[in-house]
């Protein structure tokens, strides 16, 4: 009986170690370790994201302020965010470029852009194998964890992290920095 009850316990423990698994670990890892991720937007264009430093930098953003949205479409607080952020892409259009990274995996774009259009969110919106992979690294950066929460905001400037957001977070909190970062 004491034999059958170590055996239990032991394949017990595996199954929950090894349950919490995806599988993915190793590609997801080779992805970060290159630095750079090409994500495709829903316009169809590619933008390159390399991770310099402590610091992610957007191909042809040099010297504007870049906000990574990692967001969700079933996210009330995401949903929440959207207009607020089109807002300040709006004000700051030749200063800021706002790129939303969704968590779903294999999400269609056809949902994307539902989301787009439901809840007025006109900035760039990417979707590509390798939202995953950036959204996780830009999470370690901050030192979040691996189950960070969502919203996230980051926000950077030629690769500086000037500050980050988690949760719903007020659009003026947002602008401030964006200000504070553009020297306005």
């Amino acid at each position: 009986m004491f034999k059958k009850s170590i055996l239990f316990i032991s394949i017990l423990f595996t199954l929950i170690f090894q349950g919490c698994s995806s599988g993915e670990d190793s590609n997801v890892n080779d992805m970060v370790s290159s630095n750079e991720y090409v994500l495709t937007g829903l316009d169809k264009k590619q933008y390159i994201v390399k991770k310099e430093g402590e610091g992610f930098v957007l191909d042809g953003a040099e010297g504007k302020v870049v906000i990574f949205d990692i967001f969700a479409t079933w996210c009330p607080p995401c949903r929440a965010a959207a207009p607020h952020l089109t807002s300040l892409q709006e004000k700051y259009k030749d200063d800021l470029v706002i790129i939303g990274i969704t968590i779903e995996d294999g999400i269609l774009d056809e949902k994307l852009q539902e989301f787009k259009k439901e809840y007025n969110a006109e900035y760039i919106i990417v979707n590509s194998k390798q939202n995953r992979p950036l959204c996780n690294a830009i999470a370690t950066e901050l030192e979040l964890g691996d189950r960070y929460p969502i919203p996230t905001m980051a926000l950077y400037k030629d690769g500086k992290l000037i500050n980050y957001f988690v949760g719903a977070t007020e659009e003026e909190f947002v602008e401030s920095d964006i200000k504070r970062a553009l020297d306005i």
